[in-house]
């Protein structure tokens, strides 16, 4: 049985931390790159640590030639959140969310793309998974920066696909709701964080933990997969379903 590599950034926290969990677990290797990941100077145990900034090409481009072939996936968790009104928000916060979120994302998945044609069969495609949000269907006010950012994912999720698909490579995003994460976290109380509301209890009756956005995670790296790409799909509980009012005093 051939044993696969993924590549997954983001890795030290949150939605990265627990795809990585679950990709070990499943009998992958794993390479974890993330700016305050502990370097573990190669592989151990099936896992390899990678101090890497995604936003900077040279440290992307050296993180690939670490890792090397084959292989299989890339999955791009790395993101942060700033939140204020569009009218005062500071331009160095502009620029680190799409540093991150979009310039990150795309240098990731670009600098893959040799690796992931080379160890693609006809019956084997490789796999990116882009993390995008909700927020890139249904924006919230105080948080235009990161709802654009992550459209902006979701745009070039459409168009790697479409570009990459005869390589052997499958592109999707996933759009995650409201997240027990720590970047959510940071930004839970409105009276430090500029007005800003996560999205909070779904439909669903509470908010996901990052499994559930992995368990998609594993089924678009899955066979069952094999005829998707190009695609944004919500994990959110149905919170951009339909409008629910608040209920009455």
């Amino acid at each position: 049985m051939v044993v696969k590599t993924a590549v997954v950034t983001g890795s030290s926290s949150g939605i990265g931390q627990a795809a990585c969990a679950r990709l070990q677990a499943a009998g992958w290797r794993v390479a974890g790159l993330d700016v305050h990941a502990e370097d573990t100077g190669g592989w151990r145990d099936g896992f390899q640590g990678i101090r890497c900034d995604v936003g900077d090409p040279a440290s992307v481009e050296a993180a690939f030639a670490r890792i090397g072939r084959p292989l299989h996936a890339v999955i791009t968790c790395a993101g942060v959140l700033r939140t204020g009104p569009l009218e005062s928000v500071p331009i160095e916060d502009f620029d680190l969310v799409m540093r991150v979120n979009l310039r990150g994302t795309f240098l990731c998945a670009q600098k893959a793309l040799p690796a992931l044609e080379a160890s693609a069969a006809p019956d084997a495609p490789s796999r990116i998974v882009l993390l995008s949000s909700i927020a890139a269907l249904r924006p919230k006010v105080s948080g235009g920066v990161y709802a654009a950012s992550k459209a902006a994912v979701s745009q070039l999720c459409r168009v790697m696909a479409a570009e990459w698909a005869p390589k052997g490579v499958l592109v999707n995003a996933i759009a995650p709701g409201t997240v027990d994460t720590p970047m959510v976290r940071a930004v839970s109380n409105p009276n430090s964080s500029a007005g800003y509301r996560p999205s909070g209890v779904s439909p669903v009756g509470r908010i996901a933990q990052p499994d559930d956005i992995v368990d998609l995670m594993m089924f678009l790296l899955s066979d069952g997969s094999r005829y998707m790409t190009g695609t944004t799909i919500p994990v959110d509980g149905g919170t951009q379903a339909a409008f629910i009012p608040p209920a009455s005093a």
